[in-house]
């Protein structure tokens, strides 16, 4: 908040980048981790949210009679244009952009603020959610054919790579010290993926220190040792992937690349992927052209041909292909390299690895494969993508790249992935925004000196609790497409072709409204899964109420025969009453005492009373629903007494009795 000049500026205009005309009016805030601006259109108050750490360039242009422009360009590939009614209003909020935009310290950054609510033990079971070693296992790699290497326990060997390593068996620890001497940052030859069908492997490293004859010993016994840790073929691949030129431009800096003649049974191969120099100005002629307002398709297509965007997707896509094929078809092991082996080396064997094992098209898969050669083996996500104050030069859209690789492979192969592309975008958003922690230092090393796992929260739980959201509609683990290796096909329409709008134009809904397949399939799954809730809904609420009519029947079937039942007591103790029964002028009661008449008069009167009490719902017109006639004479002790019409006894000389008894 130090850095915030003025945290509120009223009748902001934010510019519809499109139509010029189109302008909302609002509230513009400035927060420790936000830019928010606010429309005041009190029907709607929509709101507009961009993290300091996804602005990537901030633009005060020249002040006009409207008011003084600011344009703010994200990494995210958002563009938005706000127009400030006063010059000094517009020059603090531009100074304060550049301050939190560019934090000069880890601490600064968004992960170390966000508080998702959750507590200790749920922060912990984020960051276990992907276990390598328990990947490695899945692979098969812990055979009599590769080990742990533990000579990293305490980054004493490379400070850029993970502290278990897994080698050939046959590689000792001098070699692979001798080897880590012999390569550029002490990235030694290591395991990044074991084909199990084969005993075929992805290994990995950067360039060797050859200069123009310089050899080592042990960093041939290295190489070998790979070799026979395959014993199905006789032969591996070196692959380098910078073009030829590159690498000779780097013996004269005493680098380099393998010489043939040096190691044995190996076949050298070059790719040709430019350097992250290249690759940055590539982006940005890209995303000139995508900014256009309204390009005519010659300049649309004139633009993205120049930018070489997609020729240096094709290429990547190209070397991947190339290593899957030396390993499932040539059943030859493969090491690859680059400069460093962290940008275009983690490029070639995540996309190789993709194409062989249906595994990494999963979600899980695909967030294993990730962290395994990306993270853990130090891919410079602290430099590439800028996210503290640093070297302009070092910012490079490699896993941009890996990320469109994948999409370009989605769109060949529509039932191959779990995922859908809004996986794939939002990993690439969270790459950038800083609110988790998998992807802010360059290596192993710092996340563990910043006890990043235990300060931080982890993106991989929170993909995994919304993974719903991501999933492919067209996947189907049975399908053709899921099995064993893919052979995508890399003509150059392929890739002309397919232009990520949902990447590079997202924000821009007025110029594209239309939608994706695949959005609209995820739209029709949604809206069903809506109505199968609600169905299953209305089944719970039937179920209910079809339980309580039974309930109700029983209750009702039980009333009826408890009255059928009194009505029969009735009836008989009427009958038992009544003056036919009584022998002589005094009407006595020929085979009852007077005593056992009170009783059996008594009894009845209780049965009667216990009804009312206990059911009070009983009422007259259910008594004769049930058969049971009105009581027109009732007895001095309570008793109901029914007379005989028919009897021809005097009523009165009856009553008399009674009472006599």
């Amino acid at each position: 908040m130090d850095y915030i000049r003025t945290p509120k500026v009223e009748n902001v205009r934010l510019l519809d980048r499109i139509s010029a005309r189109k302008a909302a009016v609002g509230t513009l805030y400035l927060t420790a981790t936000h830019v928010i601006f606010v429309e005041n259109v009190s029907e709607t108050r929509k709101e507009t949210w961009v993290l300091h750490s996804q602005v990537c360039s901030i633009e005060k242009q020249a002040t006009t009679a409207t008011g003084c422009p600011l344009l703010i360009r994200c990494k995210n590939f958002q563009v938005i244009q706000l127009i400030l009614p006063q010059e000094r209003d517009c020059h603090d909020v531009y100074l304060s952009l550049v301050r939190l935009s560019h934090p000069v310290k880890y601490e600064e950054l968004y992960c170390f603020l966000f508080n998702p609510k959750l507590d200790k033990e749920e922060r912990k079971e984020g960051w276990n959610l992907i276990d390598l070693k328990a990947e490695y296992n899945r692979m098969g790699v812990l055979s009599s054919l590769w080990q742990i290497a533990h000579v990293n326990r305490d980054y004493r060997v490379c400070e850029t790579y993970p502290t278990e390593l897994y080698v050939p068996k046959s590689a000792t620890a001098p070699i692979i010290v001798g080897s880590s001497k012999f390569r550029s940052r002490g990235r030694f030859p290591v395991l990044s993926y074991y084909y199990q069908d084969n005993n075929a492997s992805i290994c990995r490293s950067s360039q060797p220190l050859s200069g123009f004859s310089a050899r080592c010993l042990e960093d041939e016994q290295m190489l070998q040792a790979i070799r026979k840790a395959n014993p199905g073929s006789d032969f591996m691949y070196v692959v380098d992937t910078r073009p030829k030129l590159n690498a000779i431009a780097n013996r004269a800096a005493g680098k380099g690349y393998e010489n043939e003649d040096n190691y044995s049974n190996i076949k050298f191969q070059f790719i040709g992927i430019e350097n992250i120099h290249v690759m940055r100005n590539s982006l940005q002629k890209m995303l000139e052209v995508c900014e256009l307002r309204s390009p005519s398709m010659s300049d649309f297509l004139w633009g993205l041909e120049n930018s070489g965007w997609l020729k240096h997707i094709k290429a990547i896509t190209d070397a991947g292909i190339f290593i899957a094929k030396a390993v499932a078809e040539e059943g030859a092991s493969v090491l690859v390299h680059c400069s460093d082996g962290w940008d275009r080396t983690a490029q070639v064997c995540s996309l190789a690895s993709l194409l062989l094992d249906p595994y990494y098209r999963t979600i899980k898969g695909f967030m294993v494969l990730i962290e395994k050669d990306w993270v853990s083996f130090g891919h410079k996500f602290n430099h590439r993508y800028s996210h503290l104050d640093g070297d302009p030069k070092e910012v490079s859209p490699v896993i941009d790249q890996f990320i469109e690789c994948v999409w370009q492979l989605m769109e060949q192969f529509p039932c191959a992935f779990e995922f859908n592309e809004r996986f794939l975008i939002h990993i690439h958003n969270h790459i950038y925004s800083c609110q988790f922690g998998n992807f802010i230092c360059n290596n192993q090393k710092e996340s563990s000196e910043l006890r990043i796992q235990e300060r931080t929260f982890s993106l991989w739980a929170h993909l995994w609790k919304n993974r719903e959201d991501y999933i492919n509609p067209l996947y189907r683990p049975d399908h053709s497409q899921t099995q064993g290796l893919l052979r995508p096909d890399t003509a150059p329409y392929n890739f002309n072709s397919r232009f990520w709008r949902s990447m590079y134009n997202r924000f821009e809904k007025v110029m594209h409204p239309r939608q994706s397949v695949n959005d609209f399939l995820m739209a029709v799954k949604e809206e069903t899964q809506q109505l199968e809730e609600e169905l299953e809904n209305l089944d719970e609420k039937l179920a209910k109420i079809e339980k309580l009519h039974l309930r109700s029947i029983k209750l009702k079937t039980k009333q009826r025969e408890r009255n059928h039942h009194v009505g029969l007591s009735i009836s008989n103790n009427a009958l038992a009453n009544t003056p036919q029964d009584y022998s002589g002028s005094l009407g006595m009661f020929p085979s009852r005492s007077p005593s056992q008449v009170v009783e059996d008069d008594a009894s009845f009167i209780l049965t009667k009373e216990n009804l009312k009490v206990s059911d009070p719902d009983l009422s007259t017109n259910s008594d004769q629903e049930s058969g049971v006639a009105d009581l027109n004479c009732r007895s001095p002790s309570g008793g109901d007494f029914l007379p005989s019409e028919d009897s021809g006894k005097d009523q009165d000389s009856d009553e008399a009795v009674f009472l006599a008894v």
